[in-house]
């Protein structure tokens, strides 16, 4: 490649500047929405008053048909959220729609905070689901198509950081109302909610829109303006018009490749290709799904939605709600490792020994569990109360401590780098419905396990105890077989670069490709052929 190749290629993009990485960051808040109640939900539905408000003041535990309609039934309402959230982004753009997803949300928020019985409560949490599904799916789209190239990795990833403090903050919260003995123990985590709503909403209120969806309006000077604040750049930076000139010329490129349809025929467009071809629409938006599929597979929610019945069924941890809030901060403190992680080593490596280093520690809390852990306990009087207490306590410590290495890797790993790779595969055309799929896939799985987990678990069902890590450790173990073969490396490249790597390679040599050329070049080589061409056929012909 020559210097000028190479100086073209590096212009394509302003550098960093405070401000542009301050504005990337703050819209990365969205994720604590996701971390808030997936935390809150886990503490609450484990409180006494709760259990007692919903089945009378003899039960001890909830049924398991109201703990999986409880949680599962805001992961349906964001599953529809999401799927809808393509729509409206490509309609009223990203920034919009986040701010409209924060009044649904505040909507389904008031009704839960109302409510003194089951009916009301899932009402809520269907509405405030149907915001969270708008929020998620549309957050990571705006902040991948806003973010720079160069800690576009890390930024993403903050959306990953802020679903940890998310779920650290509602654990604070549910350890430190837990034994109120009214309808505050669960009142006031659920209202806290409504802040989350207000600072997003607000604070969007004075970012720009994505420079990337203005270019597919058509709108090249609102485009111009938009891109221009978030690189923190004059409107006529060279930087800002070679980067301007490269989008649009991707999505040239790209409406050539992908024709605009009817509405059902743009849906169809994401279906389009052969399976085989790494970079066809279909391949693209398998992958985006698959991964989030293979995020909630590594079992993640089952600690953060279920921890706290889970360890008070097995009768070996004195302060469940103590734990569970050491694992959420175990979550928040190691997350931003992956920062620095993601853009040196990239999103595959990441993945691959990731997947595998969950697998590892799953199989040893199964095992340490159903030989001498959590599985064995054994009943004592204490103070005249029958108390079950773990035979051996250093067993349990060490299932505890595996939890939280496995909590490690999943921060570092497939935590952020799922939601990264979804914002970057996908080509503008079909990108706001590919990242809203893959967003639904996520939800869809978290609702399936929401569902499925309580009879997995409860005394009164399946009881698997410790055993359920074997299905946890065995899920983990395909994901790591599903990242070797199937997940590319997209690290240091711009969206439309992404595009081009994987027309050019495959998952497992991606890592090797580099920058050759931008779309804005080959869009002028082509313009230069096909005018040459038309002067060859209209020269007059010699006889």
């Amino acid at each position: 490649m020559s210097d000028t190749e190479a100086k073209k290629l590096a212009a394509v993009e302003a550098p960093v500047t405070y401000k542009s990485y301050l504005m990337c960051v703050f819209a990365a808040f969205g994720g604590i929405y996701f971390g808030y109640d997936s935390g809150y939900i886990n503490g609450v539905t484990g409180m006494q008053y709760f259990i007692e408000t919903l089945d009378g003041p003899v039960a001890k535990q909830l049924q398991a048909w109201e703990s999986s309609l409880i949680v599962s039934i805001l992961s349906a309402g964001t599953c529809i959220g999401a799927v809808l959230a393509g729509d409206f982004a490509d309609y009223f753009g990203r920034r919009s729609t986040i701010i409209g997803g924060c009044c649904f949300f505040s909507i389904g928020v008031i009704l839960q905070t109302a409510s003194a019985g089951l009916s009301l409560l899932v009402a809520g949490r269907l509405i405030a689901g149907f915001g969270v599904g708008i929020v998620t799916a549309v957050i990571i789209l705006y902040m991948s198509e806003i973010a720079p190239r160069k800690v576009r990795g890390a930024i993403v990833s903050g959306y990953q950081e802020f679903i940890c403090i998310g779920l650290m903050l509602a654990s604070c919260v549910t350890y430190g109302t837990e034994n109120r003995t009214d309808s505050g123990s669960y009142r006031i985590p659920i209202a806290l909610q409504l802040l989350w709503a207000l600072i997003l909403a607000v604070g969007l209120l004075f970012l720009p829109e994505s420079p990337r969806y203005w270019v597919k309006k058509g709108n090249l000077d609102k485009a111009r303006h938009a891109l221009a604040r978030v690189r923190d750049q004059p409107e006529n930076s060279h930087f800002i018009e070679s980067e301007l000139a490269e989008i649009q010329a991707n999505n040239e490129y790209e409406k050539r490749m992908i024709p605009s349809t009817t509405y059902f025929g743009s849906w169809a467009n994401c279906f389009r290709g052969s399976i085989w071809k790494p970079s066809s629409n279909i391949r693209k938006t398998i992958l985006g799904t698959s991964l989030q599929m293979m995020q909630q597979w590594t079992g993640v929610n089952f600690v953060f939605y279920y921890s706290t019945q889970f360890l008070q069924s097995t009768g070996a941890v004195s302060n469940v709600f103590l734990m569970s809030m050491v694992l959420t901060i175990i979550n928040v403190l190691c997350t931003p490792i992956s920062f620095y992680l993601i853009e040196k080593f990239g999103r595959r490596v990441l993945l691959v020994y990731g997947a595998l280093g969950m697998a590892i520690c799953e199989f040893i809390v199964a095992i340490i569990g159903v030989t001498v852990g959590f599985d064995k306990t054994h009943t004592v009087m204490i103070d005249g109360v029958a108390t079950t207490v773990a035979d051996n306590l250093s067993a349990v410590n060490a299932q505890v401590a595996f939890m939280g290495i496995y909590i490690f890797f999943f921060a570092t790993s497939w935590g952020p780098g799922a939601w990264v790779l979804v914002g970057e595969i996908f080509p503008l055309p079909i990108r706001s419905r590919g990242v809203a799929l893959s967003t639904a896939s996520n939800w869809l799985w978290n609702c399936i396990i929401a569902v499925i987990t309580p009879y997995l678990v409860n005394p009164d069902k399946a009881d698997l105890k410790s055993k359920v890590f074997f299905v946890w450790g065995s899920t983990c173990f395909a994901c790591f077989v599903y990242a070797y073969f199937l997940v590319p490396e997209t690290k240091g490249l711009t969206l439309e670069q992404v595009d081009m790597m994987l027309e050019e390679t495959t998952p497992r040599t991606s890592a090797k490709w580099k920058p050759h050329a931008t779309f804005a070049d080959q869009a002028h080589t082509d313009d230069k052929e096909t005018v040459d061409q038309l002067e060859v056929e209209q020269a007059p012909k010699s006889t």
